[in-house]
């Protein structure tokens, strides 16, 4: 699985671990592991261009997904398929507004980041929250991986 971060926000952000989260919420989803996902961090002009640009939507958002290929979790790949590459798609993250809410919700801005890092991914896996029963399984799954990604980070 290629995972690649690249931080343009100018805010310091731990690229390593968001990276890191990435691949164990793909692999706790069974994507297939040659997926590629593109994690990108911009400054609030970019993300509010981006957010007018794809949203219609005014000022700046905290996450963006631009999925790619239509991956699912727990797909596999068909058999002529199975060394193709699968575009995931791209995960665009905003840190000045991740630190706001952060600060809202009264947890760090990392702890932002990597929940809006899961948010991301699981739209660009087709989840979506705009009905109660998909907000449900979505915010769900979100807090389950966190979860699991914590616990892991807590072992020796």
């Amino acid at each position: 699985m290629t995972i690649e971060v690249l931080n343009e926000s100018g805010a310091d952000a731990d690229e390593k671990r968001l990276g890191e989260l990435a691949r164990h919420a793909l692999d706790a989803l069974r994507v297939h592991p040659l997926a590629e996902l593109s994690i990108l961090l911009v400054d609030e002009d970019v993300m509010t261009e981006l957010h007018v640009k794809w949203m219609d939507e005014p000022g700046p958002t905290d996450v963006l997904s631009f999925p790619m290929d239509e991956l699912r979790p727990g797909h596999a790949p068909d058999e002529d398929d199975e060394d193709d590459p699968a575009l995931l798609g791209d995960v665009v993250l905003c840190p000045s507004v991740a630190a706001r809410q952060a600060a809202d919700a009264g947890h760090s801005t990392a702890d932002e980041l990597e929940l809006l890092t899961v948010h991301g991914i699981l739209h660009l896996l087709g989840y979506d929250h705009a009905e109660p029963a998909e907000h449900k399984e979505m915010f769900g799954l979100q807090a389950e991986l966190l979860a699991s990604w914590r616990e892991a980070r807590r072992r020796p």
